[in-house]
């Protein structure tokens, strides 16, 4: 999942960052209001994870934008503010979740985890790709039953391929989901990835295909193909 973590912060930020890209997740920071908006125009993400102190501007005033602009990426408000009125008038505004700082992570992962399963209209969200599943309350791929043990940039670029199974996904596309904004990677860093990918899924039914000028697609393999 794709997360954007508006938090001025640097020290909380790099922690959340760091933490938060072990379990899985793709975070992006912005450190204020305006790069955080250049970052929503160019980027889709899965939720926000939203400061209201912010250098530049208030983070309401940043949900508001987001809410008028019909951005409905869900929103959860990160803040030392735990008065009952400040709580009241970002749900009213439009944020989906509110937690207060200090917090525990495990806490903030299952928020964000249920926000996006909320959005997606599931409530337990499990994909599959033949014997390829991933597990949304856990976050974990299975491959004929066992456990694939994927770095968090294969688990990203994984996510991003099954979720659209069957159809092309831009090379672009998929680098976005893998590598964060500030990322030194190149655009053929993704290659790694994909090769690493097609390793760990080598003899099983599922493959990554190129397809030629559209990007990259997993699809299942049927037996004939298989037994070639």
């Amino acid at each position: 999942m794709r997360i954007l973590l508006v938090e001025d912060e640097l020290d909380m930020a790099s922690w959340l960052v760091r933490a938060l890209g072990q379990s899985g997740f793709v975070p992006d920071h912005a450190p204020d209001a305006r790069t955080a908006e250049a970052f929503m125009a160019g980027t889709e993400y899965d939720a926000v994870v939203l400061d209201l102190q912010l250098p530049d501007r208030h983070g309401l005033t940043v949900l508001t934008a987001m809410r008028a602009a019909d951005n409905r990426t869900p929103v959860l408000i990160l803040t030392a503010q735990g008065a009952l009125q400040d709580r009241v008038r970002g749900l009213n505004l439009g944020a989906d979740d509110f937690l207060t700082k200090p917090f525990e992570l495990a806490e903030l992962e299952a928020r964000l985890a249920a926000l996006v399963r909320r959005s997606r209209g599931r409530q337990h969200p499990r994909m599959q790709c033949a014997s390829l599943s991933y597990d949304g309350e856990s976050h974990a791929f299975t491959l004929r039953g066992a456990l694939l043990a994927l770095t968090p940039r294969e688990h990203a670029a994984l996510s991003a391929l099954l979720l659209r199974s069957g159809s092309p996904v831009g090379k672009s596309q998929l680098f976005g989901k893998v590598f964060s904004h500030d990322s030194s990677a190149g655009p053929d860093a993704i290659e790694v990835v994909l090769h690493r990918l097609r390793r760990k899924l080598e003899g099983s039914d599922v493959r990554i295909v190129t397809v030629r000028g559209l990007g990259y697609m997993l699809e299942g393999i049927g037996d004939d193909d298989l037994a070639r």
